[in-house]
């Protein structure tokens, strides 16, 4: 069975004993994402639908790591700063998942600094295009 995990060499993921995703066979579950840029900055601070986008593109890249692709992502959730910009993470997902349509969902919490509007978890099965999946 295919064990794997991708570290950014974030100072939580080490004290925390943590890894950014885990693949376990065809299972790959990424942590909570947020906007946060290489350089420590916050990208696009207030605005939850280009958050959105970047964290997609983080994600998509981490997936990659580990043998798999956004069309195979099985569940979404979403963490908002502010329930009413969900929205703006509806639009983002939509565009980004369209025809992969995996289930979401998204709640309010305390985010860690100001500005950052969201944070998003993503769970993904490897299946081929009919949906077969190989558990070795």
């Amino acid at each position: 069975m295919t064990v794997a995990k991708v570290s950014t060499g974030g100072r939580f993921e080490e004290i925390g004993a943590y890894s950014r995703a885990k693949r376990v066979g065809p299972f790959v579950f990424v942590a909570g994402t947020t906007a946060i840029e290489p350089s420590g900055r916050l990208h696009a601070p207030y605005d939850a639908y280009r958050q959105s986008k970047y964290i997609f593109e983080r994600t998509e890249n981490t997936l990659r790591q580990l043998g798999a692709q956004m069309r195979h992502v099985v569940r979404t959730r979403a963490f908002l700063s502010d329930i009413s910009k969900a929205g703006d993470f509806v639009r983002a997902h939509g565009e980004v998942f369209k025809g992969i349509d995996p289930v979401t969902s998204g709640v309010e919490a305390g985010l860690t600094m100001p500005g950052m509007m969201i944070e998003i978890e993503f769970d993904a099965l490897i299946h081929d295009e009919n949906g077969e999946v190989d558990y070795r």
